[in-house]
């Protein structure tokens, strides 16, 4: 199995398009096409997890936060990114990252962190926008089921719960072919007109690259018409963060603690306790502060997240909790997650779980 082909495998559960744009996701370091001889999952790559990884054969890191994330002008090994990317390469040993393109699915990070604490009926707390696409195609109506069923398969279609899912009009198109043209229907110089049905489609960004092949394979004439168009509407399954509910409501102190033990935090630093219980629960892993409004907007009673400065404490407003129990501590589960996913679409074969130390923060 070769690099490209784990990461397709990766790819189907977090796709890159639906990182941020600030984001430096997918294949960092490494040939795609080398055999994969072992893989590591990982929360960071440091020093320590690729000497980790050469002690475990593992030439293929796969790992959530991304070790190049600005620009490298030079790599001399002054720094610890340069360091990495330097042994990196002198062992073969890829390096793939995910970060907030599995931050942004609905069964990624956030996800993961709503079932270790046991919150149900989730759904995304910021929604990304422009996730939604619309495509519109022409086809002729002996031509059009198997144009429907050829983009459907490739991800055309599916609403929530329902698959398979078009509006057709029927009427009649027309066009005149030039002299260097090769119609299917019609002669050149002569304008022609056909029975078409004009079939609209909504579909996840993630899969246009197949639905425009199957399209184009499918549809029988020379020049496809077609639009495609971003839609406002709002995928509430897919986005940054998450909101749910507890199956019980329980006192914010004895949540809290449950949470500090559960996450294994070292501290939980928090805004003011407002004197009723917590039902409704926001959970952003690592920086979260972007999503105060949100959280509050949606009416959760806490939000739990990471890396939240002093003012932006206020922002609670005796409206919701803010509670902060560390980046690190926020996200160790992810690798937990890659490994059960990898370890299921691929069985047998070798996906080691790093245990190597890199959460730089210390506790006294």
């Amino acid at each position: 199995m070769t690099v490209k082909e784990v990461t397709e495998i990766l790819e189907d559960l977090a796709p890159l398009s639906y990182a941020e744009g600030f984001d430096n996701v997918g294949l960092l370091v490494g040939d795609s096409t080398s055999e994969v001889t072992g893989i590591l999952v990982s929360l960071d790559t440091m020093e320590n997890v690729i000497d980790e990884a050469i002690e475990k054969k593992c030439n293929l890191i796969v790992s959530f936060h991304p070790i190049i994330f600005g620009g490298l002008k030079k790599i001399t090994g002054k720094s610890y990114v340069e360091r990495v990317v330097i042994k990196a390469i002198k062992n073969d040993i890829a390096i793939y990252s995910m970060h907030t393109a599995l931050d942004n699915v609905p069964n990624g990070v956030n996800a993961k962190i709503c079932e270790v604490l046991g919150i149900k009926n989730t759904k995304a707390l910021i929604p990304q926008k422009g996730s939604i696409k619309k495509l519109t195609t022409y086809v002729p109506l002996k031509d059009a089921e198997a144009v429907r069923k050829a983009i459907f398969n490739a991800g055309a279609g599916n609403i929530g719960n329902y698959s398979n899912c078009s509006f057709n009009v029927n009427g009649l198109g027309s066009y005149k072919a030039g002299e260097n043209a090769k119609p299917t229907l019609g002669e050149i110089g002569k304008t022609h007109y056909e029975e078409e049905t004009q079939l609209n489609v909504t579909f996840s960004k993630a899969h246009q690259s197949k639905i425009m092949k199957a399209l184009f394979a499918t549809h029988p004439y020379e020049e496809v018409a077609y639009e495609i168009t971003t839609l406002e509407n709002n995928d509430q399954n897919l986005g940054m963060g998450m909101i749910g509910t507890l199956d019980s409501p329980m006192g914010e102190l004895d949540f809290l603690k449950q949470v500090k033990q559960t996450m294994s935090a070292g501290g939980i630093r928090h805004s003011k306790l407002l004197g009723r219980e917590i039902q409704s629960v926001a959970v952003l892993g690592g920086s979260g502060a972007f999503a105060i409004d949100a959280a509050k907007a949606a009416g959760a009673d806490i939000l739990i997240t990471a890396d939240i400065k002093y003012h932006e404490f206020y922002k609670a407003e005796d409206k919701i909790v803010i509670a902060d129990i560390g980046h690190y501590e926020s996200e160790q589960f992810t690798k937990n997650l890659l490994v059960d996913y990898l370890t299921k679409k691929i069985p047998n074969f070798a996906i080691r779980l790093s245990e190597s130390k890199t959460n730089p923060i210390k506790y006294l």
